[in-house]
């Protein structure tokens, strides 16, 4: 009775309600965390609108507005059918990079086809606060009845190639079988077409989509504005998260290599490191359960330019890792970690127009936070 108590105590703490004018230390600075919104149903992630607006992604399946300071209670309409359940429902956002012109808006989400669940990739173009001229371009096969790493990170390079990553939906060996979607990062163009130049195209029984693979729930990925880079983070079992940089053919080794071991305790592999496999840059063992990342570029903390900066689920925090380049040679050497005592989950992280840093915290009743220097 004495544990049970202490155990629902614990639980308390850690879902106690934010409060307003907090205060986060880390090594450069001292960082103020106001609170902008309250009530999202597990964001999931967010897109800053050209004219100041922001949509706001819940996984229970809703489009949501935040504008003038205020998250608006009526949701954006012209969705399609999502599934939610599970891990699965409404997940990432992404904007045309001429999105100013042509209003596309591209989101990833769980649907249930023959077979079971899996990610698929749409677009609307987002007008007067609706979706309009729904169009479905890409559905990652085969499906599967579980209801667990969908993967769905979206993001364009700098040529305007669209990539999407795809968890291994908890069945490890799919990693491996670039004839199967699961557990890659897939490449298209904004049509939703495969680039000529992708490089599984043209082998038989290959996915020509697939642009990486050997992953095991990526949830994580961001562009470098400044050097064309997109880093990548992906969840590992019990231990093995982890940092890699995204490379055309890469193989990330799940589940041929990992520092990981299964939820059981029992080896899932004897081999971190195998020829052929692309080795992570930095990984977590213990499991922080990273989600979101970004490259921060900002001025607003300048000793920050060019870090990635990490949202944890499990270890309920922020991490910090500077990219040190030499040549064509890239290295994480160190991490800092911060934001523990404000005990979120953090779900997704975005450097916003101000160069301030916008937090989704995700929760049943979650938060949209924003950090900025402090006193």
């Amino acid at each position: 009775m004495r544990k049970f108590a202490l155990m629902m105590a614990l639980g308390l703490l850690l879902c106690l309600p934010l409060q307003a004018d907090q205060q986060v230390t880390t090594e450069d600075y001292t960082l103020k965390v106001d609170i902008l919104a309250e009530g999202l149903e597990h964001p999931w992630s967010l897109v800053f609108l050209p004219q100041g607006e922001v949509l706001i992604s819940e996984r229970a399946g809703r489009l949501r507005l935040y504008r003038d300071g205020q998250l608006l209670d009526t949701a954006i309409r012209g969705l399609p059918e999502i599934s939610v359940g599970g891990q699965g429902g409404l997940l990432d956002l992404a904007l045309h990079p001429n999105f100013a012109s042509n209003a596309w808006l591209y989101f990833s989400y769980v649907a249930e086809v023959e077979g079971g669940y899996t990610t698929r990739l749409a677009r609307a173009r987002y007008q007067n606060r609706q979706l309009h001229d729904l169009e479905v371009l890409y559905t990652a096969l085969p499906a599967s009845g579980t209801r667990r790493h969908f993967g769905g990170r979206l993001v364009f390079d700098r040529q305007g190639y669209l990539y999407m990553t795809v968890g291994d939906r908890g069945e490890k060996e799919r990693a491996q079988d670039t004839g199967d979607a699961a557990g890659s990062v897939v490449r298209l163009t904004d049509e939703g077409q495969v680039p000529a130049d992708n490089p599984l195209v043209g082998q038989e029984a290959a996915l020509p989509e697939i642009y990486a693979w050997g992953t095991r729930n990526a949830q994580g990925l961001a562009l470098d504005s400044q050097t064309g880079e997109i880093w990548m983070q992906e969840h590992g079992p019990r231990g093995g998260d982890e940092v890699n940089r995204l490379q055309s053919g890469a193989n990330y080794g799940w589940p041929k290599t990992t520092f990981g071991r299964a939820y059981t305790g029992f080896e899932i592999t004897p081999h971190t490191h195998l020829p052929g496999i692309e080795p992570p840059l930095w990984h977590w063992t213990p499991s922080i359960a990273p989600s979101g990342l970004v490259v921060y570029r900002g001025e607003l903390f300048s000793r920050w330019q060019g870090d990635l900066l990490v949202g944890a689920l499990k270890a309920r925090l922020i991490t910090r890792l500077p990219l040190e380049r030499e040549g064509d040679t890239w290295q994480i050497n160190r991490e800092e970690r911060f934001f523990e005592d404000i005990k979120a989950r953090i779900r997704a992280l975005y450097e916003a127009p101000d160069a301030s840093v916008w937090v989704l915290a995700d929760a049943e009743d979650g938060y949209l936070l924003r950090l900025t220097p402090g006193d």
